[in-house]
């Protein structure tokens, strides 16, 4: 029952393993070189991440939560969206660097749309890469290209953010032991979704949420953790 519930947790590493073994039963050289293949990526994943961590842990515990949500937050505007798209253009590395920096950045605030705009960005518009595309396409090339990725990426940004919210994804969780409960006042719009949810720890004081229990009270409840994921300001977080 345990690798029956091990499988079903990592699905996707499950059916890769499941492609190799059948790879190599079918096709043993085949096999032979997309393991190599895998391997050259699994190296460069070990050299570059350990950086990444070392680099978002340092950003999310010094940058304040309310500088991420005022430069990329839901209410940053054209400032949020040109800022997320020069971070994504001047950074380096391959894009799976850029999965944990995001991650950090919807935790902190950041809204979807502006995550999007710096994946697509970090993917296809880096400067360096540009410089090469004209060098070898020709500059009218490169313009003519970037301008329609840029579009295409503003595009793509609002349309993902209107058909995707933070509550469907699971990596945004504020849940974290030794921290106390908290509601952002300046945050909380006072639409009481989380009174709804758990209406044994959150109350209504002055049109604002508030914590009624504490902590150590509230650590293991569902109710709560619903709450923190469907708050549409993100407001609602552990300290």
């Amino acid at each position: 029952m345990n690798i029956v519930r091990t499988i079903r947790k990592n699905k996707l590493l499950a059916i890769v393993i499941l492609a190799y073994i059948i790879l190599l039963i079918t096709s043993p050289q085949k096999a032979k070189g997309s393991v190599g293949n895998s391997m050259y990526y699994v190296i460069e994943m070990i050299q570059i991440m350990p950086v990444i961590f070392i680099l978002t842990s340092l950003i999310e515990a010094w940058v304040p939560r309310e500088t991420i949500i005022k430069g990329f937050g839901e209410g940053s505007g054209i400032r949020g969206s040109i800022l997320s798209f020069l971070l994504g253009s001047f950074s380096a590395g391959p894009l799976y660097a850029a999965f944990p920096i995001c991650k950090m950045l919807l935790q902190k605030g950041a809204s979807i749309s502006n995550i999007i705009i710096i994946l697509s960005s970090w993917a296809v518009v880096k400067v360096p890469m540009l410089a090469n595309e004209a060098k070898f396409l020709g500059p009218k090339f490169m313009g003519m290209r970037w301008i329609l990725t840029t579009v295409s990426i503003f595009a793509m940004a609002y349309i993902t953010s209107i058909m995707v919210k933070k509550k469907d994804i699971p990596a945004i969780e504020k849940k974290r032991d030794g921290e106390t409960l908290t509601v952002q006042k300046e945050y909380c719009i006072g639409c009481g979704i989380c009174i709804e949810l758990a209406p044994e720890y959150f109350e209504l004081k002055n049109g604002k949420a508030g914590i009624i229990e504490t902590m150590d009270a509230i650590k293991t409840s569902e109710e709560v953790d619903k709450a923190i994921k469907k708050c549409p300001t993100n407001a609602i977080e552990f300290r």
